[in-house]
């Protein structure tokens, strides 16, 4: 999920951010990095949540070797502002082409091990585009221009996905931490992320390929909602009760969710303690709740991957 290039293993190889962001071999190279001494047994790209809002407009600040990409500007002041760029935007940007060349030369190198292209959902790429706060006062006062900027968006991220799946992509994970039942609320989350969430779906389904959703927060208020999601695997955040997710409904794949906070301040042995709750309540996929901390130590993630496949093999 997201990034996963911790500190400890961008020292490993020499292969790093913010270089990685931007050259599809170095990203290659710090993705296999990661699967080989992680554990985690696929590659994910990219390392950010900032590819397509930076190929729609937006300004992006790439970070450092210790610090992730981000939002440097929103490119629009309202979503009425918003000027459409013509289809095929993200694919078509230079870091866009760099993840291209990633999961091209990952897919060809490792067939036996799945490449995850990790893609910002909807609502998450809007408010990359539009200040937030403005974005979201507005997704009550202007819903004529809101839903025309999430409309947008999705058919952008809908090419985008398409494109990954195209040059070798296994899987699509859609991740929408801005979609939070926190922020949206019920209402909210039904009208705005829940149809365009499942507009990109459709269409990835369309080319054959699975889907994972990831909602970042408490999603209590929105859950009922969840279940309309149309992806193949649900993930969720670690304050979540997964296993009772799984209870409520039993034909949902669930996916996680264990703590990131505990992957980064806690110690191997509360955390293989943590992995095998989770396998205790029947979770499907075993992964962190969010993204990792870039100084998250290693022998924390080692510890996490080995007590899952322990697991697996008694």
């Amino acid at each position: 999920m997201m990034n996963a290039a911790i500190i400890e293993v961008m020292q490993k190889d020499g292969s790093t951010h913010p270089e990685a962001h931007h050259e599809g071999r170095l990203m290659t190279a710090l993705a296999e990095d990661v699967n080989a001494y992680t554990g985690f047994e696929n590659f994910g790209i990219p390392f950010c949540m900032t590819v397509e809002p930076e190929a729609l407009g937006s300004a992006v600040d790439y970070g450092s070797f210790k610090c992730e990409a981000k939002i440097a500007g929103e490119a629009f002041s309202h979503a009425g502002d918003a000027e459409f760029f013509p289809k095929g935007a993200v694919g078509k940007s230079k870091r866009g082409a760099a993840v291209l060349e990633a999961a091209d030369l990952l897919s060809k190198k490792h067939p036996d091990t799945p490449v995850i292209g990790n893609i910002s959902g909807p609502v998450s790429t809007a408010a990359s585009l539009v200040d937030p706060m403005t974005f979201f006062k507005e997704l009550y006062r202007d819903k004529q221009n809101s839903h025309r900027l999430l409309s947008y968006v999705s058919d952008q991220l809908i090419d985008w996905a398409l494109l990954l799946a195209d040059n070798g992509a296994a899987v699509i994970s859609i991740a929408d931490p801005t979609a939070t039942g926190e922020i949206l609320g019920p209402r909210l989350f039904e009208e705005y992320a829940l149809p365009y969430i499942n507009r990109i779906i459709t269409a990835v389904h369309s080319a054959g390929k699975t889907v994972i959703v990831h909602i970042c927060g408490d999603v209590t208020r929105v859950k009922k909602h969840l279940f309309k999601l149309q992806s193949d695997a649900l993930s969720v955040d670690a304050m979540v009760n997964l296993g009772l997710i799984k209870e409520e409904n039993n034909s949902i794949t669930v996916m996680g969710n264990l703590s990131t906070y505990l992957l980064e301040s806690g110690n191997p042995w509360k955390i293989r303690q943590a992995a095998r709750s989770l396998l205790g309540r029947n979770i499907d996929i075993i992964a962190p709740a969010c993204g990792l901390s870039t100084s998250s130590p290693l022998e924390n993630i080692q510890a996490f991957t080995a007590a899952v496949k322990e697991a697996g093999n008694g």
